[in-house]
């Protein structure tokens, strides 16, 4: 076995920048005219779970390809998982793992089948051993014969991240790995990840779920292809969050939002289930002033108090920030 070989099959040897797996600084894509990434800055700790947000179109496909030495930089530097981001892309592929939100694997072959073929694609021979292993520690020794297309959608994206960490890859991307599961899935597949960052995989993972945005141990926004926001989940929703939030129960929360989404006082108005989340400059004021409105329009409050924000109403506000750069 050569030198490098060496390395593969050991990931532990590789040297990783600093502590980070992922490292890039000024990382930069254009497409022509269109700048999708406009200058990166980010680190990444070994067992970190990362999550990556924004809207469609923000850029972090493109992040996300460019991390895996899918797609050139058109500027920037950095090193993921030891290797040169623009001199070594052929290496950082062998070494990550890549899950993806559509179901990507191989409908007519059993579950035994997928892992064995992918997993060969990087161990050879010793994909058999290693197929025995990731079956049992993925819980899907009983569906080991099922054919892949038969699974339902939980099972499936259980196959798929067997297959995606079949390899033993030190940085496993997971894109929106939860898209169209029922929530018991979620849950499941949530305490997967968080045992795999137990044992030194750093996730990078993207969401359009916030509430699993707090399951990660730092949050990085993009938004208009710029990284608005790097933080624990706590820091973002205490340092990030414009104004103050207001909860808001009425006995008709369409009418009340109705006659509240346009009031200027208010910079945003959002409907969550049974309630209404309000978003201004003081909420003292904004309790006043609501109770005012919609006594005057006949709407009766059942309950409305300041709250602490949520992830989603952080990333609705950036959202709305940056729209309007």
């Amino acid at each position: 076995m050569n030198q490098e070989q060496d390395r593969l099959s050991n990931p532990s040897s590789i040297a990783f920048s600093d502590g980070y797996t992922i490292w890039v600084e000024g990382l930069r894509k254009e497409f022509g005219n269109l700048v999708a990434v406009a200058g990166i800055n980010l680190s990444i700790k070994k067992g970190e779970i990362f999550g990556f947000l924004g809207p469609n179109g923000s850029g972090k496909s493109t992040t996300i390809r460019m991390l895996c030495g899918l797609l050139q930089p058109t500027a920037g530097e950095g090193r993921v998982a030891g290797y040169d981001l623009r001199k070594e892309p052929e290496m950082i592929k062998r070494v990550i793992g890549y899950m993806s939100q559509h179901f990507g694997l191989y409908a007519d072959l059993t579950v035994e089948e997928n892992i064995e073929f992918y997993s060969g694609i990087y161990l050879g021979r010793k994909s058999r051993e290693v197929k025995e292993r990731v079956t049992e520690e993925l819980g899907l020794g009983r569906y080991r014969k099922f054919l892949a297309g038969q699974l339902s959608g939980g099972w499936k994206q259980r196959l798929a991240l067997a297959c995606a960490i079949s390899h033993s890859p030190q940085i496993l991307f997971l894109d929106e790995p939860t898209a169209g599961i029922d929530p018991m899935s979620r849950r499941t597949l949530w305490d997967l990840l968080y045992e795999k960052a137990d044992q030194g995989v750093t996730l990078f993972v993207t969401t359009h779920y916030m509430d699993e945005a707090e399951h990660c141990h730092r949050l990085g926004f993009i938004m208009e292809g710029r990284l608005t926001a790097c933080a624990s989940p706590t820091e973002i929703k205490s340092k990030e969050m414009r104004g103050e939030v207001v909860t808001l129960r009425s006995s008709d929360n369409t009418h009340a939002y109705r006659h509240l989404k346009d009031r200027p006082e208010l910079i945003d108005v959002n409907v969550y289930g049974d309630t209404i989340h309000l978003v201004a400059e003081s909420a003292e004021k904004t309790i006043s002033l609501v109770k005012k409105l919609l006594s005057e329009a006949g709407i009766e409050v059942h309950e409305i108090v300041r709250t602490d924000p949520t992830i989603e109403d952080v990333f609705v506000a950036l959202s709305k920030e940056a729209s309007k750069l």
